[in-house]
């Protein structure tokens, strides 16, 4: 499976950059992660549940970031396994770039699946990974803007900060590109 995508954010490129490093927003970002922890500088560890048609699972899985360029970019790539359901592994390149007062951000998904999930079909997995990656940048667009606003902004509501404070993003928006697709696909990512 293969997925390209581009988002602009309203935000810096340097803040951007340092919320795509922040396991923490990450973590709140990526569809049905249940645990992301950093393991070394450069790799993660992940577990994700997710629902993929009729197939639900929980898959364990570790992320590498390689070919950093900061702030303008990264390769993450990584592997994950849902049991009985299957497995998924792929990567994705990242790549921040200026746009105005904003950021233009870019990625490329490439990613394989076996198992239960394969036999599921192209379009079912590529629906739910272009879905999933939909959800993390909803997600990640709220984490990075919502510091960019001025104080005189009214908070957000409390069903909206509940909302992102459900979940949490990492090193990409490919980090659920690639995780939350490595799972039912990238990525996480």
């Amino acid at each position: 499976m293969k997925m390209t995508g581009e988002r602009r954010l309203n935000a810096p490129q340097a803040e951007v950059w340092q919320k795509l490093n922040d396991v923490e927003v990450l973590k709140r970002c990526i569809p049905g992660c249940q645990s992301l922890e950093q393991t070394s500088e450069n790799q993660l560890k992940a577990v994700v549940a997710l629902k993929i048609g009729p197939i639900s699972a929980r898959f364990t899985g570790d992320v590498t970031l390689s070919d950093l360029d900061p702030p303008n970019g990264y390769r993450i790539s990584g592997s994950g396994k849902g049991g009985p359901a299957g497995a998924a592994s792929g990567g994705a390149n990242v790549r921040l770039e200026p746009d105005g007062p904003g950021t233009r951000l870019s990625y490329d998904v490439d990613a394989r699946v076996t198992g239960k999930i394969a036999q599921l079909g192209a379009r079912l997995i590529d629906a739910t990974a272009a879905n999933l990656a939909e959800k993390f940048f909803e997600k990640f667009t709220a984490e990075v803007e919502t510091t960019t606003q001025p104080e005189t902004t009214p908070p957000a509501t409390s069903h909206s900060a509940t909302t992102i404070a459900g979940l949490k993003p990492w090193q990409i928006a490919a980090g659920i590109a690639v995780l939350a697709i490595l799972a039912y696909l990238t990525v996480g990512t």
